[in-house]
């Protein structure tokens, strides 16, 4: 009985590990999808072409200089009162399109900064943490983000153009700093010497974000991101779902040990928190999850 039990764990981890490997490849293929516009760093410009008309489904920094598609949170801020309603309908829309499909199965497979934390938190230092103190509470603040940063704000702190400003990616978002603001600052020495206190501010705070996804699991995915807070509401009805088998289950907890956002997967198979990158179903040892379009 030990020896089978010793089997089914070591091919659990096997399992794990192949799954992660080709989740991974996945993330990296996205991320490289999302920034190929190799000329932008070769000159520190930013692509302007056509394909910045749309969207990318996860968060990726209009600005970077290789970026070949808009975020989806930036441009939902620039339209916000811009009195353009084509454009807004067409970015509501594609935000609710990609919801009501695959939920935060984006945050989990293509979207380029959630692949940024994945492989920070791999480098191995610090005693690894999932969660940071208070996560009950800290958890419901990416909706807080959501509402003031990318909604509330924009929408009535105008100039005086009468436009909002994208409040979210000029205070707040690590993936901006990152992607564009450090690359172009390398790339163009008169944008260095123009950095202010906002710069100076959201380098703080990348810093800080780095460190905490070296120690914690995905800690902007799961406390700061207004992009993961959207997709997620749509968990519980997107077409694509996780569903248990109540029959197979043994309530073993081996899928919330394999699960770095800390879900209880028998009890919420679709909780607004899971990003959906399916470590659960593969350390499963009955098989007892399921996932796909229209499962129930």
């Amino acid at each position: 009985m030990k020896d089978t039990g010793k089997k089914k764990l070591s091919s659990g981890k096997e399992g794990l590990r192949k799954h992660e490997l080709l989740r991974h490849l996945i993330q990296a293929a996205a991320f490289a999808l999302n920034n190929g516009y190799a000329r932008g760093f070769m000159e520190g410009k930013i692509y302007r072409g056509e394909l910045k008309r749309f969207c990318a489904p996860g968060l990726n920094c209009y600005s970077c200089p290789g970026a070949l598609f808009a975020c989806p949170i930036g441009a939902l801020q620039s339209v916000l009162d811009s009195g353009g309603f084509r454009i807004s309908l067409y970015v509501l829309g594609f935000l609710t399109a990609a919801g009501a499909l695959f939920g935060r199965l984006i945050c989990g497979f293509i979207c380029p900064f959630g692949f940024i934390q994945d492989l920070l938190y791999k480098i191995p230092v610090f005693r690894k943490i999932k969660n940071l103190p208070g996560h009950g509470r800290l958890r419901w603040l990416r909706y807080g983000i959501l509402l003031i940063f990318v909604i509330i704000l924009p929408m009535t702190i105008l100039n005086e153009a009468g436009m909002g400003s994208p409040w979210f990616c000029e205070y707040i978002c690590p993936a901006g700093t990152l992607l564009a603001g450090l690359p172009l600052m390398l790339l163009n020495p008169v944008l260095a010497s123009a950095a202010g206190l906002r710069f100076a501010w959201k380098l703080i705070l990348l810093t800080a974000i780095v460190l905490l996804s070296i120690k914690s699991y995905r800690p902007f995915c799961k406390y700061l991101c207004p992009l993961g807070a959207l997709y997620g509401a749509f968990n519980p009805v997107s077409v694509y779902k996780y569903s248990i088998d109540e029959e197979a289950c043994i309530k073993c907890g081996a899928c919330r040990d394999a699960c770095g956002m800390d879900i209880k997967v028998w009890e919420q198979p679709n909780s607004i928190d899971c990003i959906r990158c399916g470590r659960c179903r593969a350390a499963c040892p009955k098989d007892a999850i399921k996932s796909g379009f229209c499962k129930r």
